[in-house]
């Protein structure tokens, strides 16, 4: 009998040999899956703007990396979502600024009033430049990494009585979220502050156990607070941003082309990301003027100006207090660059 030239051993190995190549082929397909978690709902210009970065980092890696966006705290509060980026049971996460502070002091930076210039141009100088680096290297020690700083509007001012001088609010309780900082500005405009957690705010701007908040338009106008509120003035004196964290493992595992890849789509959405953000404020602002009869006004530039200069001292000292060594590292990094982007 006539052997064939391979061996049924060598059949059977070229078999295996084409199975593995198809296997290794279908997982190379989609070799790496990020799930990422974040607060907003679905119509939200966080997870609009995540579809899309999750669209252009498929298509840029031929289908190699693939996001799974998770909305609505799904996965979870803020706080279990970055704490399983940093222990690996999450992928990754996008959370705002404000729930990162405790995590790390030195992101509460963010809070001080006024940090980023009114120009939105300039302010994506700042995100983008050596102080932003600075602001997302701080992560590294803290077991996640730091990719991009996402901009999500910007807050203003609403109480139930006059808000005609923005630097003397004797007479103002305002609810503040849990931040020395945050206290530290209120007290510098000589008013009290209050920490009260977001699900009491409605009610007690409606007894009267605070007199006022701060918080982005859309948010004003999703939440009804202006229901309950007489003034409200559109300051934009504090930050709204989001940083955007991976697990280190996950991250350092891919290939740095994929890296640059994502990388570049969160920073690339950036413009779109604003203008979609600016669009819901607008229509947010348009429905509390039609829906109630809360007194509107725009705060001046020289207004702002005052604003700034009554309150940066006192949340730079308190923000230093926090931070440390560090901390006072950035604000020298900050200060310096702030200077030259507006200046120029």
């Amino acid at each position: 009998m006539t052997q064939h030239p391979l061996s049924l051993a060598g059949r059977l190995g070229l078999g295996a040999a084409v199975l593995t190549a198809g296997l290794a082929s279908a997982v190379s397909a989609q070799d790496y899956t990020a799930r990422i978690g974040h607060l907003e709902s679905p119509q939200q210009s966080r997870h609009v703007h995540l579809e899309k970065v999750a669209e252009m980092v498929s298509e840029r890696t031929d289908g190699a990396v693939e996001f799974q966006i998770f909305p609505s705290g799904q996965l979870g509060s803020q706080r279990e979502m970055t704490e399983g980026v940093q222990l690996g049971t999450l992928e990754a996460t996008v959370s705002p600024a404000a729930f990162l502070g405790g995590f790390n002091a030195a992101i509460s930076i963010l809070d001080i009033p006024f940090l980023l210039p009114a120009d939105e141009t300039e302010a994506q100088a700042l995100r983008g430049g050596a102080f932003g680096d600075a602001l997302l290297e701080s992560f590294s020690d803290r077991g996640v990494v730091g990719v991009e700083l996402w901009p999500n509007g910007r807050k203003s001012l609403t109480s139930n009585k006059p808000l005609e001088d923005l630097t003397a609010l004797s007479e103002h309780k305002f609810r503040t979220m849990d931040s020395r900082i945050l206290i530290e500005q209120f007290e510098a405009l000589g008013a009290s502050a209050v920490a009260l957690p977001f699900g009491e705010l409605y009610t007690s701007l409606q007894t009267g156990v605070v007199d006022g908040q701060e918080n982005p338009l859309d948010t004003i106008q999703r939440m009804k607070f202006y229901e309950v509120q007489d003034y409200l003035v559109l300051t934009e004196h504090g930050a709204m941003e989001d940083v955007v964290l991976f697990n280190p493992m996950w991250w350092n595992a891919l290939p740095e082309d994929y890296r640059t890849v994502i990388s570049e789509s969160f920073e690339e959405v950036i413009p779109e990301l604003r203008a979609h953000k600016e669009e819901a404020v607008a229509a947010a602002l348009e429905v509390i003027d039609s829906e109630s009869e809360i007194e509107i006004r725009e705060a001046s530039a020289e207004e702002r100006d005052a604003m700034r200069d009554a309150t940066y001292d006192a949340a730079v000292a308190a923000y230093k207090e926090r931070a440390g060594d560090e901390g006072a590292t950035l604000i020298e990094l900050y200060e310096s660059e702030y200077s030259e982007i507006t200046s120029e």
